[in-house]
């Protein structure tokens, strides 16, 4: 599918006049600006609010020109960096009128990702889902786990890597948890001929050994991050100190909608190709929407990408699904929608995890990369707003079954959960995140009417998950 930018619409600040209020008819959705900022002062929170409570949910365009979303985003960073971030938006908005820009993109994205991502039919994972009469939704992947790399995160990482030549940058930083993020920027900038290196926390390089073999193999420097919980929080920390130090000659390929802006709304546009395929898919497959969409939510990246597509069409439900660790009680979990409160991590303001002295509570989840105390501020937004839902799942859930049955201390046996159901259903075995997502279906599905269509991302595949599955089950 072609990536096509429209022209951005850009206005100062003291322009801007009433609110702008988006009509959520179905028959007339309202196609959002690709690259427009522009929106109003009176998008404040309270005016938001005090919307919402008269004519019900509001959505606003996002973000608005001081890079928030609502309340939320915004840029917290040293003065060293501003430069760099106007640099970087300025570069971004000019985009949207370079041709070369756009076909050199839509050539890379067809040819060396694979796009567009198939919308597959899960036949026997809709059978299993059907009740006793017959009657149950219809589900449907959205295989980003089949792009060059194994997940979706190279949309992102190829198109900033082709911004970073623009602006003349030959080396690259990025973070990564997992370490799907941090083999995709490895990957472009072994295409593209840049230096590479990558942070990445001492515990996630042990339990993501694979992936880590595979950004050397690729070229980069992985560096190891010990400090904190040496996870994707400590990583992202020691990315920021380092493009500090550096800023001049190096571009920071930031993973996630998270970050100041304009990395938010950036690393969105670039991931918006995953949601306008999947409308188009289903308007060929079935001649309409789908109904729901689900999908896991650390910064949130995969999500947006999905969702971005559907916001103002309200009859679409917009499903995020957290990592809840050891469960919510526990006070070991990532689920920052869910638990979290409003504060700044990394550059903007949105919900995280942090104790009544505002300091950050270190998460936990089985999954490397939604092991993270914070969230992208469209999210946190969206919940406030109450256009999306999010919901969490613990480790059990989610990592009950690659092909295999738990042995837990307990004694528990814990069969047939989400990684394992697809594995065995699909011949799908899907990444640590993605399962999170499908584990929700044994919530959500009972609770939908017959026909109901359902959109998972499957936003990343299961390889690089073996070791840390091989700790916990038995083949």
């Amino acid at each position: 599918m072609a990536v096509a930018f429209t022209n951005p619409s850009i206005e100062t600040c003291t322009s801007l006049t009433k609110p702008f209020r988006p009509s959520l008819s179905s028959k007339n959705p309202i196609t959002l600006k690709r690259f427009s900022v522009s929106s109003s002062l009176s998008s404040s929170a309270l005016q938001m609010e005090e919307q919402q409570r008269e004519n019900g949910p509001v959505v606003l365009q996002r973000p608005d020109c001081f890079g928030r979303f609502g309340k939320f985003g915004g840029k917290y960073v040293p003065e060293t960096l501003m430069y760099a971030l106007s640099e970087l938006e300025s570069a971004f908005q000019s985009l949207a009128n370079d041709v070369e820009f756009q076909k050199e993109l839509d050539g890379i994205l067809k040819d060396y990702v694979g796009r567009e991502s198939p919308l597959y039919f899960a036949e026997r994972l809709t059978e299993h889902y059907k009740r006793p009469n017959g009657e149950g939704p219809l589900i449907y992947l959205k295989r980003e786990d089949l792009n060059h790399t194994g997940a979706h995160k190279i949309n992102n990482a190829i198109a900033q890597a082709l911004l970073a030549k623009r602006l003349g940058k030959k080396r690259i930083i990025a973070e990564t948890g997992a370490g799907q993020h941090g083999v995709a920027t490895a990957t472009v900038c072994a295409r593209f001929g840049l230096d590479c290196i990558i942070y990445m926390g001492a515990q996630d390089m042990e339990r993501q050994a694979l992936n880590v073999f595979r950004m050397r193999l690729l070229g980069a420097e992985v560096r190891a991050v010990h400090s904190g919980t040496a996870t994707l929080k400590d990583a992202t920390s020691e990315a920021i100190r380092d493009w500090v130090t550096n800023v001049e000659s190096t571009h920071y390929i930031l993973g996630s909608v998270a970050g100041p802006h304009p990395y938010p709304m950036m690393v969105r546009e670039f991931h918006a190709v995953i949601g306008k395929e999947t409308r188009k898919q289903a308007l060929e497959k079935w001649g309409g929407k789908p109904d729901v969409l689900v999908a896991c939510v650390g910064g949130g990246s995969n999500a947006m990408g999905l969702f971005h597509e559907f916001v103002e069409n309200k009859d679409v439900r917009l499903i995020g699904v957290e990592a809840a660790g050891f469960g919510l009680d526990s006070g070991k979990h990532a689920a920052t929608l869910s638990k979290g409160e409003v504060g700044v991590l990394h550059g903007a303001m949105s919900y995280l995890l942090q104790d009544e002295d505002g300091q950050v509570i270190e998460p936990h989840s089985i999954s490397a990369g939604l092991d993270y105390p914070g969230v992208g501020p469209e999210h946190s937004f969206l919940k406030d707003i109450g256009r999306a839902e999010y919901y969490s799942v613990t480790d059990e859930e989610a990592l009950g079954g690659i092909l295999f049955t738990f042995n837990l201390s307990s004694s528990v046996q814990l069969t047939q959960i989400a990684f394992k159901r697809l594995s065995r259903l699909e011949g799908i075995i899907p990444a640590l995140e993605t399962s999170h997502a499908l584990a929700y279906l044994e919530t959500l599905c009972p609770t939908l009417p017959d026909g109901t269509r359902v959109v998972v991302n499957c936003s990343g595949r299961g390889d690089k998950d073996v070791q840390t599955a091989i700790k916990y089950l038995q083949v």
